[in-house]
């Protein structure tokens, strides 16, 4: 029998840094209707439940989540609507959508494959690579409050910008999201996306653990070159370090702890402030120690 809750999981193996200590609740809703239930269940928590997809961009502190964490992951379930449009649901990975939308003559999502996330996370930060964006394509979003009630947000509604969503300023939580896709030559559309991935696979450290890009893009530089520049690639606290290969990268080398990465990121920050004056800010969502 498939087991919705679970008490004291280690949420390091879950994550895509592979670092951060125990939650004292985890849930794994497989559908919208079960998340909702669990919102409605632990609105009254006096932490609220974190919602998450596959924690791939998100940082856990090293001592217990004394929290209810949901994982919206399992929650996948792609269709194309009469219209043409695409609806994903939460869980649903940003390359499933991708493929899909290719196999469906569609285009405008082929920079999202290959990004590490799902549709949720994707739109809560308004992902994006390789010159594309979630917010190119978006058209509306199916969402729930804190108390399970379902909200359903336009494009303008959502105010996407920079890694940013309404999403973020909010308590909703994406249900799920209709995506309105330009008609593509499939072959075309598949050499983009194979484009991409041999770039991510020459540039990027994807044979370490990480959450992607740690910064964001400061306006006016690139934050991976102004690191560089700093001296700081290669650098490491304990097991943390800054990726030898992409310095907008930091990777787990097999022995970090959450407070190496946040140390590094810390260290970071300061330097590249002092040599340019400019504060970089984490791309990484970071949880309170």
């Amino acid at each position: 029998m498939r087991r919705i809750k679970e008490e004291n999981v280690p949420i390091a193996p879950l994550t895509s840094m592979k670092v951060g200590g125990p939650v004292r609740l985890l849930c794994r809703p497989a559908s919208g209707e079960e998340l909702v239930s669990l919102l409605r269940e632990y609105r009254s928590d006096s932490v609220p439940p974190l919602v998450i997809g596959n924690a791939s961009n998100i940082l856990f502190p090293d001592k217990a989540y004394d929290g209810c964490v949901i994982l919206t992951c399992g929650i996948r379930g792609l269709r194309l609507e009469d219209d043409g449009a695409i609806t994903a649901m939460a869980g649903d990975s940003l390359s499933a959508l991708s493929k899909f939308a290719v196999e469906h003559g569609k285009g405008g999502l082929a920079f999202a494959y290959g990004i590490p996330g799902t549709v949720g996370g994707g739109v809560y930060m308004n992902a994006g690579a390789y010159g594309g964006e979630i917010s190119d394509c978006f058209s509306h979003a199916v969402c729930a409050d804190r108390n399970g009630m379902l909200r359903v947000l336009s494009k303008d509604e959502m105010r996407f910008s920079y890694r940013h969503s309404f999403l973020q300023e909010s308590d909703l939580v994406l249900i799920s999201a209709t995506f309105v896709c330009p008609d593509a030559d499939p072959g075309s559309v598949r050499a983009e996306m194979e484009r991409n991935m041999s770039s991510r696979k020459a540039k990027q450290p994807l044979d370490y653990p990480s959450c992607g890009s740690a910064f964001k893009r400061p306006e006016g530089h690139f934050a991976g070159a102004l690191i560089e520049q700093a001296g700081l690639k290669g650098c490491s606290v304990g097991g943390a370090k800054v990726s030898e290969k992409h310095a907008g990268f930091i990777v787990n080398t097999g022995t970090a702890t959450s407070s190496d990465v946040r140390n590094l990121i810390r260290l970071i920050q300061e330097t590249v402030e002092t040599k340019f004056g400019v504060r970089l800010e984490p791309e990484i969502q970071i949880l309170p120690d």
